[in-house]
């Protein structure tokens, strides 16, 4: 926010608001906004300098004083702000305190270098990194923010980990699998993203309720249903033509990638909807829990219906 506003009172006359706004002009700063406030300070409206400038030069400005767009108070995140902004198309917007005086203004220019950073910071947090280091920061930095991350992902990871265990002896029976398991995860990984990728995004500039943003876990798991079976077919058949892995073991791989895609598609836009209903960033813990269950999903259900069918 900037406090080199431009403001005439509203019970000037359109003569004496030109004036005023030229008085103003000289202090040497850019305006596009005029804001109209009463002898209190508070916020009245905005006037268009082409209605000021081709009306009477003793019509009240009251009279053509327009109620503004938006305003945003002085404890509005400048994400927000941001987003008020690109959705009104305007090109500044008046911060009033909590009385409703004008104290400031907050202009496009400005709220780029906000999107710049809330998008740097986005990034770094959808990559599990947290916002305390610097895209140019040290070697030490980087260990220090990453390395929690890497160590809860580990936990994760052991989840899976367990479900292999517990299967150990149907591999040894199906070495194949262990070639097809890392296919199943990675796909059902992938797809998982994407579907996080949209959800986040969606959630950070949409601006939609929470209520309607729970649409989207049933579009993704549509989304994954209808990919999920082209991609299991496909694997299926190239494993069946390929390396001979059988009709029943295709039907395996089919069946485990298809319901993995599906899991990681709903799940990718479920965790962050629900970190946010409940007040967390969803930028920063979403990709841990998805890439957890979907490798867990994954190699249980292509384990379990190997133990099941083929053996």
């Amino acid at each position: 926010m900037t406090r080199d506003v431009l403001a005439v009172r509203s019970d000037l006359t359109a003569i004496e608001a030109i004036q005023e706004i030229r008085r103003q002009a000289q202090e040497d700063f850019d305006f596009y906004t005029i804001f109209v406030t009463e002898p209190d300070g508070a916020l009245r409206g905005v006037v268009a300098l082409q209605d000021l400038v081709i009306s009477d030069p003793d019509h009240p400005i009251s009279g053509i004083t327009e109620e503004p767009m938006a305003v945003v108070q002085v404890d509005t995140d400048q994400e927000d702000v941001g987003r008020v902004l690109a959705r009104y198309n305007i090109p500044s917007v008046g911060v009033v305190d909590a009385a409703g005086r004008l104290v400031g203004r907050v202009t496009f220019d400005d709220v780029i270098d906000v999107i710049e950073a809330e998008s740097t910071e986005d990034i770094l947090r959808f990559a599990a990194v947290s916002d305390e280091e610097e895209v140019r920061g040290t070697t030490l930095d980087a260990i220090r923010s990453r390395l929690p991350w890497l160590l809860l992902n580990l936990a994760t990871a052991s989840i899976g980990a367990t479900v292999v265990w517990h299967y150990q002896s149907t591999i040894e029976a199906l070495v194949l699998l262990a070639v097809v398991m890392p296919i199943v995860a990675g796909l059902g990984g992938n797809a998982g993203t994407q579907a996080l990728a949209v959800t986040i995004r969606r959630i950070a500039v949409a601006d939609e309720p929470i209520g309607q943003l729970w649409r989207v876990v049933g579009k993704e798991a549509v989304v994954g249903l209808l990919n999920g079976l082209v991609v299991g077919l496909v694997a299926a058949v190239a494993g069946h033509f390929l390396i001979g892995a059988g009709v029943r073991f295709g039907a395996v791989v089919l069946l485990a990638m298809w319901g993995n895609m599906v899991v990681a598609s709903f799940a990718g836009a479920f965790f962050p909807i629900f970190l946010e209903s409940v007040g967390i960033d969803p930028a920063v813990a979403s990709s841990v829990f998805v890439t957890a269950l979907t490798d867990l999903s994954g190699f249980l259900l292509l384990l379990g219906l190997a133990s099941a069918v083929l053996l």
